[in-house]
């Protein structure tokens, strides 16, 4: 069997002066697979993203991405690491609004001399990678010099995926990205995201309250299955 991209084993996490959020023994997310994830507010969704990311550190056990163990890693190593093999598209996207569309697609070029070395290689340059992106995630070329804050919601929506997508992390991490969108605009979304990932090679674990999006998935998850520490104790 392949290693699989992430690995977690026993992870605990517990916020100081609180109980333990999440206890989860197991977990595997494959290379290439497209994982939806749901779970309520509160559940510790968000908790578990940032501690796949490496911005947070476990309290307990392992999480290994590329078959690297996150928690071994310094809080700068961490950060460098993240920034190398993840993409992140956030519920509320989290764009620079002071830069164009193209600036905030090629940021991660910026801090990561990996993904820079990507886009170059596959597209001749970090420019012409952050313009191909968005012309498959359906942006019009005239649009690549506006400011962020000047694009309806949809189309931030794809820059936010463009930047996370450039420089073929190895892993894209969707948070709520789709709540501002209608049905048709949601599911027409995922289908560019889901050929983007295809291209990259990219795994896709997509955090939602939707569950109408989870057919389209490889696998559909609730945390609630894998958090020993949301069952309710058996008498």
């Amino acid at each position: 069997m392949n290693a699989p991209l992430i690995e977690l084993h026993e992870l605990g996490f517990a916020w100081p002066g609180q109980d333990e959020l999440l206890d989860i023994p197991a977990f595997r997310l494959e290379a290439g697979e497209t994982l939806f994830l749901k779970g309520p507010s509160g559940s510790g969704k968000t908790t578990l993203l940032s501690l796949l990311g490496g911005v947070q550190k476990p309290g307990r056990g392992s999480i290994r991405l590329l078959g690297t163990d996150l928690g071994a890693l310094s809080a700068s190593a961490r950060d460098h690491f993240r920034v190398d093999h993840t993409g992140y598209i956030f519920q509320q996207f989290n764009l620079l609004p002071f830069l164009s569309v193209r600036e905030n697609v090629e940021l991660p070029c910026h801090f990561s001399r990996l993904r820079a070395q990507r886009a170059r290689q596959r597209h001749g340059s970090v420019d012409k990678a952050a313009a191909s992106l968005l012309a498959h995630l359906g942006l019009k070329e005239e649009l690549l010099t506006r400011r962020a804050d000047s694009l309806s919601i949809g189309q931030q929506q794809r820059v936010a995926a463009a930047r996370a997508l450039i420089g073929q992390p190895e892993l894209v991490i969707a948070d709520e990205p789709t709540s501002a969108l209608d049905a048709d605009a949601r599911e027409a979304f995922l289908r560019l995201l889901f050929a983007e990932c295809r291209e990259a090679g990219a795994s896709l674990l997509f955090v939602s309250h939707d569950q109408s999006l989870a057919p389209l998935f490889d696998r559909s998850l609730s945390l609630a299955e894998l958090n020993r520490a949301s069952r309710p104790v058996e008498a």
